[in-house]
């Protein structure tokens, strides 16, 4: 992977690394298990500064994921995997004969960081079926397996994702994307930008227009900064500035990622989401949604039952720290948004692509679960 990866690394809470140069940070190692801990690449701090948050337990990485350290759907549910691991190690170290109860409780903390990301609660269910079958002296060892594996499959998915949906883009193109839904929201490699990165490859993207993303800036501190190292051309531009881009035409596709996937096809994802599918129809774009197929919750009928995530108000009032709207004001901020399946073109997973999707696509796609 091309770039300068000169920024800083620092170690941030681990007395205990000895091997701190070891950790490389680049998008694609945002999520590492090492020497028996939990590193995670700290989000909030790109693309100013490059450092690693080390977390020992799950309260640790429960408080990482809600504080942003970590995002991104498939990400999260990765993390949280690893989270039980330490969960299951702390408390069985403590306790060897009555370990199961405090792992309950921290499983709980876990799923109440980010309510909205339905990765977070597949990757927690994975474990907790595991967790039941586990009657080893110690079992961490299984655990961490079990969790090393999720890691992989997501990396493999994202690959499998890339390559379908760049088979879709037939001719070269500027695309839009939207948030980040890169290999800093993934496992590794990313959904919507793994797409993007396995279409460059092929030759078929000229630019890619990347949404600053109000308020926490994932376009244009993450996007940015991960498609810049991978060598691929890249603008940023104002969340408000897609519509005249698309009307001067050259754009062939907005391409994003998703948080959850209800069963009729309706898509929950950064806000913003949906208004660049009214848009992208409107002027006969393409809107295509990246995303494995744990981001489907067939247990949701539709979008609208997916419960949205709302954050503090200041951060839509402050920018870096410093306060800009009016004292007393008050402000929305809804981290997502539903976009109709009627507005998306095309679902791409690991297992394939759904054009046109509906409550039966998906149905049929999920069958085997």
């Amino acid at each position: 992977m091309g770039g300068n990866f000169a920024t800083r690394v620092s170690v941030m809470e681990s007395p205990r690394v000895e091997k701190p140069h070891a950790l490389v940070a680049h998008p694609d190692n945002a999520i590492v298990w090492h020497e028996d801990q939990l590193f995670l690449l700290d989000q909030r701090a790109l693309p100013a500064e490059t450092r690693f948050l080390v977390c020992d337990s799950a309260v640790e990485t429960a408080r990482a994921i809600k504080d942003m350290v970590v995002r991104g759907a498939p990400a999260i549910g990765v993390t949280a995997a690893y989270g039980v691991v330490l969960s299951v190690r702390d408390h069985f170290q403590r306790s060897p004969a009555d370990w199961r109860p405090g792992v309950e409780q921290d499983l709980g903390l876990l799923a109440a960081a980010r309510p909205t990301a339905i990765n977070l609660f597949w990757a927690l269910e994975r474990m907790r079926l595991l967790l039941a079958t586990i009657d080893q002296l110690d079992p961490v060892p299984a655990l961490l397996i079990e969790a090393l594996r999720i890691h992989r499959e997501d990396v493999a998915a994202n690959q499998a994702m890339g390559d379908l949906g760049a088979a879709l883009i037939e001719a070269r193109t500027d695309v839009i994307t939207h948030c980040n839904a890169g290999a800093l929201a993934t496992g590794g490699y990313g959904t919507a930008l793994g797409v993007v990165r396995s279409a460059h490859a092929a030759g078929k993207i000229g630019r890619v227009y990347a949404d600053e993303t109000r308020p926490w800036l994932q376009g244009s501190r993450l996007t940015a900064w991960e498609l810049d190292q991978s060598g691929i051309p890249v603008t940023v531009q104002a969340d408000n500035v897609a519509a005249s881009l698309m009307a001067r035409g050259g754009i062939g596709w907005v391409i994003v990622g998703s948080d959850r996937i209800a069963a009729n096809g309706d898509v929950c994802n950064k806000i913003g989401t949906y208004g660049l599918a009214v848009l992208a129809r409107y002027h006969g774009v393409g809107f295509m949604v990246a995303a494995p197929t744990s981001t489907i919750d067939t247990r949701v009928a539709c979008g609208a039952d997916i419960p949205i995530e709302e954050r503090a108000a200041d951060e839509v009032l402050s920018c870096g720290g410093t306060r800009v709207g009016p004292e007393g004001v008050s402000a929305q901020n809804p981290v997502f948004d539903v976009t109709p399946a009627e507005l998306v073109d095309v679902i791409v997973t690991e297992r394939g692509v759904i054009e046109r999707p509906n409550a039966e696509k998906i149905a049929a796609l999920m069958g085997d679960d």
